[in-house]
Parts: structure tokens; C-alpha cells; sequence
């Protein structure tokens, strides 16, 4: 009886590995799309309705052969505009082909910008995948701020270089302070929309205290590991328990939407986090 018992025991908790080990394997190949509708005054008539599709963190990462998934997935949801808020690439493991090739077949489906990440900043090869991401339809803004027309109306979007290209360590808070610095010379008078694309959403007072309409960030990973009535369990820069680990915020009038990213880094698996391609859509009120 006793041995019954155990057996039981034993096929019990197998049972439950392998179901934990298949949901993980799911949670972190199983692409989703999340849709986020952003509405405003100050967005011209002419955008109402108009879709980005925010890539962040892919990591080298691969969906499907040569990103057949990730693309599908884009070309299905038929964004006006495509954002790559940074780490396209990893520092650890890089393959500027697979980087470069879905820039190609991205920029076939909307106009692409893409902004660094802290894996750009620590990238040797970076003039390299520079070269190779404008020669493949894309823009690349570096602490630059670009008007976008559609519909015979303009926004204005602004695309801010990672602080890691500058800054070695962040003790006083010179990310934040340098963060501010550049968008009080790049955002103008703040007649138009504007649009940030910057890969740290750790530094939102800062695009906040700036007037910024919109942010899209990435970075956290989602808090790498989520838990349920919690939220994301620990992101670089912000360590323990985010605050802004996935999702919309808000302070004033400026929204910032974080995506939970693609890929992994330093921490090669996701747990209740699925990786995911963020479709904005903007409503003029």
C-alpha cells in the first residue's frame, strides 16, 4: 500500500514538472499580439486610427524560420509605422544577419525606426549594424528628432541614443539628467504630437518633465519573471519588483507604453511572460 501510495506520488510530481516545463517552453516561443489604444486632443485628426507596431529586446531571437512568425504577425496587423526601441541584438551572442534580414523584410511592410539599446551600446560591430540597418530601409535616429507626415498632417518623433553609449554607470542619477538635457533641445515648442522612442523606461520623469505626448520603451524584459497580483519580479535598472516593467503608464500628460520585449539575455528564460509585439493605436478626441 505504502509503495502504491509513493508510485503515485512519484507519477504526481513528474506530472507536474513535465507540465511546468512544457508551459515554460510555450511562454517563451509562443508569440502574442497586445493592442493598446492611446487617445488624445493633441493627436491630429489625420492619425486617428493610425497603428505602430513596437518591437523591443528581440536578442538575436528567432520566431519561426528567418522570423516568419514575427513577420506574419506584423504584416497580419498592418501597422503604419514599425518602432525597434533597441537591442535588436545581443552583445553576447550576435548574428547581424538574422538582425539585418528582419529589418529588410520589416521595412517591406511600414517604415521603420529603430533606436539602441544598452546591447548596441556594448556591441563592438555597432557602425556595422548601423550601416547595415539604414542600407536595409530603415532610420536610425541617434538623439534626433524626425517630422512624420500621413494624411497631410505631421507628428513629430524623437528617437534617444541609450545613456551606455555615454555613460559608464549611473550613480547620481546622470541618465536621467542627460535624458532631460536632450529632449528639452529635440522636442521643440511642443506644438505637435511627439513621439518618443527610447529603449529605458526607467527614466519616464524625465520624458514626462519634458512634455513628451508618448514613450515606447522596453528594457524590463516584463520583470523577466511574473507573478500573479504582482507583476514582474526584476529588471536591469530597476532590480527588484519594477515599477515599470510592461504596460501603460501615465504622469501628467504623457503616456509611456512598455513592452515586455522578445528575446532573453543574461537570464535565458521567461516564466508567465510571453513574448510579445505591441500594436498602438492612436485616437485623436
Amino acid at each position: 500500500m505504502k509503495k502504491k501510495k509513493y508510485f503515485i506520488s512519484l507519477c504526481t510530481a513528474a506530472l507536474l514538472l513535465l507540465a511546468l516545463i512544457v508551459w515554460t517552453v510555450w511562454g517563451n516561443t509562443a508569440l502574442m499580439a497586445s493592442t493598446v489604444t492611446i487617445s488624445s486632443s493633441r493627436i491630429p485628426s489625420a492619425f486617428s486610427g493610425f497603428r505602430i507596431a513596437q518591437v523591443s529586446d528581440l536578442h538575436n531571437a528567432e520566431f519561426g524560420e528567418d522570423n516568419a512568425e514575427l513577420l506574419r504577425i506584423l504584416s497580419e496587423n498592418a501597422p503604419d509605422l514599425i518602432a525597434i526601441t533597441g537591442d535588436l541584438v545581443d552583445a553576447g551572442h550576435t548574428d547581424l544577419d538574422i538582425a539585418l534580414d528582419f529589418v529588410k523584410e520589416a521595412a517591406q511592410i511600414a517604415p521603420v525606426y529603430y533606436v539602441t539599446g544598452n546591447h548596441e551600446a556594448s556591441l563592438p560591430r555597432y557602425g556595422e549594424l548601423r550601416a547595415g540597418i539604414e542600407r536595409n530601409g530603415a532610420a536610425v535616429l541617434e538623439d534626433e528628432a524626425v517630422q512624420f507626415a500621413h494624411g497631410g498632417e505631421t507628428i513629430v518623433l524623437v528617437g534617444l541614443s541609450d545613456p551606455d553609449f555615454t555613460l559608464k554607470g549611473d550613480l547620481f542619477g546622470e541618465a536621467s539628467s542627460m535624458a532631460g538635457v536632450k529632449l528639452k533641445n529635440l522636442a521643440g515648442n511642443g506644438n505637435r504630437y511627439t513621439i518618443l522612442l527610447s529603449h529605458r523606461p526607467e527614466l519616464f520623469d524625465s520624458y514626462a518633465d519634458c512634455g513628451i505626448d508618448l514613450v515606447l520603451s522596453g528594457h524590463a524584459h516584463g520583470g523577466q519573471f511574473r507573478l500573479p497580483l504582482i507583476g514582474g519580479l526584476v529588471a536591469p535598472n530597476q532590480g527588484l519588483f519594477p515599477h515599470y516593467d510592461a504596460g501603460v503608464y501615465e504622469s501628467g500628460g504623457t503616456s509611456m507604453v512598455v513592452s515586455r520585449g522578445l528575446g532573453n539575455s543574461i537570464i535565458p528564460l521567461r516564466f508567465n511572460n510571453r513574448p510579445e509585439v505591441v500594436f498602438i493605436e492612436l485616437r485623436a478626441e
